[in-house]
């Protein structure tokens, strides 16, 4: 059998470690943090397989014999990815009927009725990058790409001003996969406290907004609602599933543009779709890396191995978006005119599909050109190997994204 593969917790290079898994195999046993073992799939094909395979979950309760029998502590470092009881560890009807509940929130009349507020909070953030004192960089990150989508999804679920900040920074770490144990706790009793505050506030007083929407469908009695639980644990999935992908896939999106001269003049020329642009980096840079975790619910042969039935396992995104068997011999090369662009798997696969995969395209859409039509000099200021990693190999993003912004054209337009 294959050594087994320690996972870095801090993510520091996770497209390195993701060709090193590659090299033993498509499918190879890996140690978690926490001494946790767990099988690595890295192939496409072979992801797209398990993800719509009947005999996997990603119901620990059910199906990961580890956390049933109290193997795996409850105050593991990942314990939230897997503890929580939302559609993205439902299994079965379970699934069905909480997914039925959070997708009419997100049809697409509804997300293409946002672009004019996306459009409104894009142009207001670049008014604001504007005023930055000429030749100073600026961290396109903290001031651009994460504010956006934040401010996005925190009107959406009608989260007051004042909490947004903690509230963000809370959830920030829930991302981190080098969190000790007592980080990991604090952080999560801190995370549940806000939300319980926030069902509160809505419960007492709701608006027009998701949050008010889930505890009324809550409330609806007739057995197809949330219950406790399930309501704080969908508020955390889609709030933080709401702007961390969009996050790193600006920033991954505009660095490669800075670095890849001749591809932004063919964006710039038109020769080249900024859809193009957004599939491409979706597909070399998986915002998220890698998904934990699913369960066999049954021995799974796959890859030449067999994945024994309660064995957990982690979908490589980032390992699926590179795959030269899917993409070619160049697979890690950016190129918006790569004929398997939108071939990728970075918003998931069969019935775990992310619904807010429009939203993030949108936003992502709108940013791109409005940034580069309103900075045309814009350069980065640091290099590449100098913007940090997440400290994660969950979160694909950099930490920071300095740049110059060489000038705007004194224009508030968002084309």
């Amino acid at each position: 059998m294959v050594e087994p593969v320690v996972l870095d917790p801090s993510g520091r290079d996770i497209h390195a470690e993701t060709a090193r898994l590659r090299e033993r195999g498509p499918v190879v046993p890996v140690i978690l943090p926490g001494g946790v073992p767990a099988w690595s799939v890295t192939s496409h094909a072979l992801i797209k397989k398990l993800l719509t395979h009947p005999g996997v979950s990603k119901d620990a309760y059910q199906h990961w014999p580890a956390w049933i029998n109290g193997e795996i502590p409850r105050d593991w470092p990942l314990a939230l990815w897997i503890s929580v009881r939302s559609m993205i560890t439902a299994f079965g009807a379970d699934h069905t009927r909480l997914r039925k509940l959070v997708s009419k929130a997100f049809t697409a009349r509804r997300t293409a009725a946002l672009r004019p507020r996306v459009e409104e909070i894009t142009a207001d953030l670049l008014d604001r990058l504007a005023a930055t004192p000429a030749g100073q960089p600026v961290d396109l990150r903290a001031e651009f790409a994460s504010p956006l989508p934040t401010q996005v999804i925190c009107e959406l679920f009608g989260i007051p001003e004042r909490s947004r900040p903690e509230l963000r920074r809370t959830i920030d770490l829930t991302f981190s996969t080098a969190l000790t144990v007592e980080e990991a706790r604090d952080n999560g009793e801190r995370l549940y406290r806000m939300l319980d505050q926030l069902v509160a506030a809505k419960t007492a007083q709701p608006g027009n907004d998701l949050t008010s929407g889930l505890i009324a469908a809550r409330d609806d009695g007739d057995g197809t609602g949330l219950s406790r639980q399930e309501l704080v644990d969908t508020l955390l999935l889609m709030i933080s599933a709401g702007y961390e992908t969009t996050i790193n896939l600006i920033c991954h999106a505009v660095r490669l543009l800075l670095t890849h001269p001749d591809e932004l003049r063919r964006v710039r020329s038109g020769e080249v779709s900024w859809a193009d642009v957004v599939e491409e980096t979706l597909r070399v840079e998986a915002p998220g890396a890698n998904v934990p975790l699913r369960y066999a619910v049954e021995d799974i042969e796959l890859g030449g191995v067999t994945i024994r039935r309660g064995d957990a396992v982690i979908v490589s995104l980032a390992g699926a978006g590179r795959d030269p068997g899917q993409h070619g011999p160049d697979a890690d090369r950016f190129d918006p005119t790569r004929p398997t662009r939108r071939d990728h798997l970075s918003f998931g696969h069969g019935v775990h599909h992310c619904l807010g995969a429009p939203l993030a395209r949108l936003e992502v859409s709108v940013a791109l050109p409005a940034l580069f039509s309103r900075f045309p000099g814009l350069a980065l200021a640091a290099p590449v190997d100098e913007l940090g990693s997440l400290n994660s190999f969950i979160s694909n993003g950099h930490r920071h994204l300095p740049a110059i912004l060489g000038g705007p054209n004194n224009h508030r337009k968002v084309r």
